[in-house]
């Protein structure tokens, strides 16, 4: 059995290594992911200038392969270039910070990953986990996050995965890690409404002409149930069933139009 793994933090983030380190002893695995930090980037696929690949060799001697656009860049080189076969998994990951809620899931690297191999029949796990420092979520390369319980639940879950694939009308499993677990359990949740709350700040330039940065304060109103209160205030291993299918009520819009 094979695994795909990628990531949106880069192909020599200590995420991924410790992703690779939790699957393999179950199945094959086979990095395939942006050279560089491309956090935020979302869906996005390169369409306007060529791509690049470079194989990389991780600290237990292993290949690897950095691609030079976005995670999903990379998922597509890697299923339709690299390997000779569709995987048995692809998991996208570990993200250093999480990935939470409706609103900003959707500009995630991590899940644009996960989409794209899912969008192809591929079971698929999206994990991420928690961390306080802000300033090493959007970092290249190896950082001190400890990804030990991590590595834990992501080999429990992918047994189960490559054993039974997922249920009907689940696409991907999108799981984020707390920092200080307390237990060794999933705890199936909806998505929350939101990570953040943006915040736009201007500046300056030296010609004195604005820019702007944009950033976000953490949303807190999160409701019980929710991934984002059940791993921020309980401190839960969440778990969350995702489609790719975005279709509304066709019959309630049908409705809708006779008005």
């Amino acid at each position: 059995m094979k695994a795909l793994i990628s990531n949106d933090d880069g192909v020599t983030a200590s995420g991924i290594f410790a992703a690779k380190k939790a699957v393999e002893d179950l199945c094959e695995t086979i990095i395939v992911a942006p050279e560089t930090q491309q956090s935020g980037i979302g869906h996005a696929l390169t369409l306007y200038e060529p791509l690049r690949v470079k194989e990389r060799i991780l600290k237990d001697g292993s290949l690897a392969y950095g691609v030079s656009g976005t995670p999903t860049d990379a998922v597509t080189i890697g299923l339709f270039q690299i390997l000779e076969e569709k995987p048995d998994l692809m998991i996208s990951g570990i993200n250093t910070g999480f990935n939470l809620g409706q609103a900003e899931l959707t500009t995630s690297g991590t899940i644009g990953a996960a989409i794209e191999a899912a969008s192809f029949g591929i079971p698929t796990i999206a994990v991420s986990q928690e961390v306080t420092k802000d300033e090493i979520k959007f970092e290249s390369g190896e950082n001190d996050v400890d990804f030990e319980f991590a590595q834990k639940m992501l080999n429990k879950l992918a047994k189960i995965v490559l054993k039974k694939g997922l249920p009907e009308g689940i696409d991907l499993l999108n799981v984020n890690i707390p920092e200080n677990p307390v237990d060794e359990e999933f705890e199936v949740v909806t998505l929350g409404k939101r990570m953040y709350i943006p915040v736009m700040e201007k500046r300056l330039d030296p010609r004195g002409q604005p820019y702007y940065w944009i950033g976000g304060e953490p949303y807190t109103s999160d409701k019980k149930g929710t991934d984002g209160y059940e791993l921020k205030v309980s401190q839960k291993t969440t778990i969350t069933p995702l489609k790719i299918d975005l279709t509304g009520d066709l019959d309630v819009l049908k409705d809708y139009l006779e008005i």
